[in-house]
């Protein structure tokens, strides 16, 4: 499967050229840069550190989505917009891992994917998968009598705030009580707030360092607390997760998938 990176010189798409370079079925298409940079006309695979891959970094997106069979986005929300409208021209499966989409982003990504496959996923992580449906069996068990926090951490470079996954988990939690997350969270806290109103799902947000991304899910009920975590070490299993997606969604009919389908969950 011919499979292209947009974003190919960034953090993150570098490790996503190095992962598809290393996966059996799988081969590098190309990838994109922005215009100007100063990765373009380099070979993709040279600025991932490993051996040449024959292709070179090129600044129109839509070059790319006409040669490659998937193409993997971890760039913006703005671009997302864009890339979703090529892959559905194409017909050439996306896969999304970028957060802090607007409603009008998120729109226009379901949309595309009415003529093509696309995985749209908060995060990539098999981990955080298996962590979400844990989370959502747990508060469906324990219910309104636990309050329900979640904690996140990332790099001081993040931009989004709370992160995709802590909204994913906090969703997770507010289906298994049966309540859109919309109507119980609580996002910020500042002054005098009052008492924690009943069924609310807190989130708290921790920014610094070089944290990959850290996040923890806390049941507290009266003397006792449950709390669920997952600590990413490296952004190599959002890669890992991104390519397996990509893979996945080769023979599948146009729609909007998630993670918990590649996963069979």
């Amino acid at each position: 499967m011919k499979i292209g990176v947009v974003g190919c010189a960034g953090r993150m798409g570098q490790m996503l050229v190095r992962e598809i370079a290393a996966t059996k079925g799988a081969t590098l298409a190309g990838g994109t840069e922005r215009v100007g940079g100063p990765a373009l006309g380099k070979d993709i695979g040279a600025l991932a550190g490993i051996d040449p891959a024959g292709v070179v970094a090129i600044d129109d997106p839509a070059v790319l989505f006409a040669e490659a069979d998937a193409v993997i986005d971890f760039t913006s929300p703005e671009a997302v917009e864009r890339h979703a409208a090529l892959a559905a021209q194409s017909q050439t499966v996306l896969v999304i891992g970028t957060t802090g989409l607007n409603p009008r982003q998120t729109e226009a990504v379901a949309l595309a994917a009415t003529h093509t496959p696309i995985v749209h996923a908060a995060n990539m992580s098999v981990g955080v998968v298996l962590l979400s449906k844990l989370v959502e069996q747990v508060a469906r068990t324990l219910g309104i009598d636990y309050d329900i926090e979640v904690v996140e951490m990332h790099h001081r470079h993040k931009v989004d705030a709370p992160s995709g996954t802590a909204l994913t988990l906090g969703r997770a939690a507010a289906a298994g009580r049966g309540v859109p997350l919309e109507e119980v969270w609580q996002k910020t806290r500042d002054g005098h707030t009052g008492p924690r109103k009943a069924g609310d799902i807190g989130f708290a947000t921790l920014r610094g360092g070089d944290v990959v991304g850290d996040h923890t899910v806390v049941f507290a009920g009266e003397g006792e607390r449950i709390e669920l975590t997952h600590k990413a070490s490296s952004r190599v299993i959002y890669a890992r997760g991104a390519v397996r997606a990509a893979l996945w969604a080769r023979d599948k009919k146009p729609g909007l998938y998630g993670m918990e389908d590649v996963l069979g969950l």
